[in-house]
C-alpha cells in the first residue's frame, strides 16, 4: 500500500477542474499533472480532486483511479479524493483505491441525483465509513445545491462518531455554518468553507480552513486571503476577499465550472472542452469575461 502525505486539516484546499481530452469523455491526465503544479506553486496546502469542481460525474471509475494514482506521484501536496457517487458501493470502490493509491485524504458527499432523506443521507455515510475504516481521514461535504441536504443534526450525529474528521460546508448559508462553529466549541472536528463568497467570515470566525474551487485558478489569492485572516490583518484580509469577490461575480454568470476553467486556459493550461455546449449569448459573454480576466489577473494575484 503506498503511503500518502499527512493531511493537515487547516488552511487551503484547492478543488481542482479535470482538463479533459478534446472530442472524448476522457480525462487529459497531462493538463492535469500540469494544473496540479501551478495550484502547489500558488502556495495551497491541499489538492482535492474529483470534487464537484473537477466534474467527477462525467468520468467512470476507473478514470477516477487512474487520475488519483496518476496525482499522487506527481503532486507536492498531498491529496484528497473525492468519492461522490450515486451508489454506496461506487463511493466505497473509489475510497479503497484512493486508500492503495497514496490518497491523504476523503471527500464524501450523501448521494446524488435521487433526493433521500436525512436517515438515509446518514445510513449512508455511516456506512461508508465503517467500511472503509480510518485508513485516511474522511471530511464530511455539504452540497445542498447538487445532493440530497445534510441537515445540521445529520451532521451532529455524523460528527459525533468520531469516524469523520471534518465537514466541508459549500451551502453558503451563514446560519448552518455558524452552527457547526458553535457545535465544535465543545467538539473536536476540521471545518471548512466551501463556499468563496464567506470564506473571510467564516475564517475570521474560526474555521479552519477554505477548500476553495476558485483556488482551481487563482490559488495565490485563496493562499493570501487565508494568510492575512490568521494573521489579524483584518484591512489585507479585507483587500484579499474583495479581489476574490470580483472573480466570483465574474464566474457565477456562467454554468459550474466554466468560468474557473477558461480562467486556467488563460493562465496557459489545458482546461478541456465544456460538458456541455453554451448559448451563443452566453459564449459571446465568456469572451468579454476573457478579456476582463487578462487585463485584471496580474494584479489580482501579485497584490
Amino acid at each position: 500500500m503506498s503511503r500518502g502525505r499527512e493531511l493537515k486539516l487547516e488552511g487551503v484546499l484547492a478543488a481542482v477542474v479535470t482538463p479533459n481530452r478534446p472530442g472524448t469523455l476522457e480525462p487529459d491526465f497531462t493538463g492535469l499533472m500540469d494544473l496540479m503544479d501551478l495550484v502547489a506553486a500558488g502556495g495551497v496546502d491541499s489538492i482535492c480532486l474529483m470534487g464537484s469542481t473537477g466534474e467527477f460525474i462525467n468520468y467512470s471509475n476507473p478514470d477516477r483511479m487512474k487520475a488519483l494514482y496518476l496525482a499522487v506521484k506527481r503532486s507536492k501536496v498531498p491529496l484528497v479524493a473525492g468519492v461522490g457517487h450515486t451508489t454506496l458501493r461506487g463511493a466505497v470502490e473509489l475510497a479503497e483505491d484512493a486508500v492503495g493509491s497514496g490518497a491523504s485524504g476523503l471527500l464524501l458527499m450523501p448521494p446524488y441525483f435521487f433526493p433521500y432523506q436525512q436517515p438515509e443521507v446518514e445510513a449512508y455515510c455511516l456506512a461508508f465509513a465503517r467500511e472503509v475504516g480510518k485508513s485516511l481521514p474522511i471530511l464530511l461535504y455539504s452540497i445542498p445545491q447538487f445532493t440530497s441536504p445534510l441537515g445540521f443534526e445529520t451532521a451532529k450525529r455524523l460528527l459525533d462518531t468520531g469516524l469523520f474528521a471534518g465537514i466541508k460546508d459549500s451551502s453558503g448559508n451563514w446560519d448552518y455554518f455558524s452552527q457547526l462553529l458553535a457545535y465544535r466549541e465543545n467538539r473536536s472536528f476540521a471545518l471548512f468553507a466551501g463556499n468563496d463568497r464567506i470564506a473571510l467570515r467564516a475564517l475570521q470566525a474560526g474555521a479552519d480552513g477554505v477548500l476553495s474551487g476558485c483556488a482551481s485558478a487563482i490559488p495565490e489569492v485563496l493562499v493570501r486571503l487565508y494568510k492575512t485572516a490568521k494573521a489579524g490583518d483584518t484591512h489585507a484580509a479585507a483587500r484579499a476577499q474583495a479581489t476574490l469577490d470580483e472573480f466570483i461575480e465574474q464566474i457565477e454568470r456562467f454554468p459550474v465550472p466554466v468560468g474557473i476553467k477558461r480562467a486556467i486556459e488563460l493562465r496557459g493550461h489545458k482546461a478541456g472542452d465544456l460538458a456541455c455546449p453554451l448559448a451563443p449569448e452566453t459564449a459571446a459573454k465568456l469572451e468579454e469575461y476573457a478579456a476582463w480576466f487578462r487585463n485584471w489577473v496580474t494584479g489580482a494575484v501579485s497584490s
